[in-house]
């Protein structure tokens, strides 16, 4: 059980006021039990990447939410992707063949020469 306090140690430089507003903006989705704050890994990762946002790429409040919606985009693909690859991975090697062929990038082609 990962708490508000745990998290606030575990991600130096966060304050509690500042993780709160975060969460009252959505941007961190912590479970509440018995009216108490709890998080997850994937929760204090997230504070981890906002904390690392805001300070090292100085992204303000207002691109913020733009910029959490595309990385959440992006894992989301990633996800798709993984799952893609491990239907792939259990399929006949023959099956496997026919992909690796079909889903091979398209050779450039050379310039034309002109007259």
């Amino acid at each position: 059980m990962i708490t508000i306090e745990t998290v606030i140690r575990t991600v130096g430089g966060v304050r509690e006021r500042e993780l709160r507003a975060w969460i009252e903006e959505g941007w961190v989705r912590p479970e509440r039990q018995r009216g108490v704050l709890i998080f997850r890994e994937i929760d204090v990762a997230r504070v981890r990447l906002i904390h690392d946002l805001r300070r090292d790429l100085a992204i303000g409040d207002e691109a913020l939410p733009v910029v959490l919606n595309l990385l959440d985009q992006l894992y989301a693909v990633r996800r798709r992707l993984r799952a893609v690859n491990d239907a792939i991975a259990s399929q006949p090697s023959s099956v496997r063949r026919t992909l690796r062929v079909a889903l091979r990038p398209p050779r450039p082609r050379a310039p034309r020469k002109k007259k």
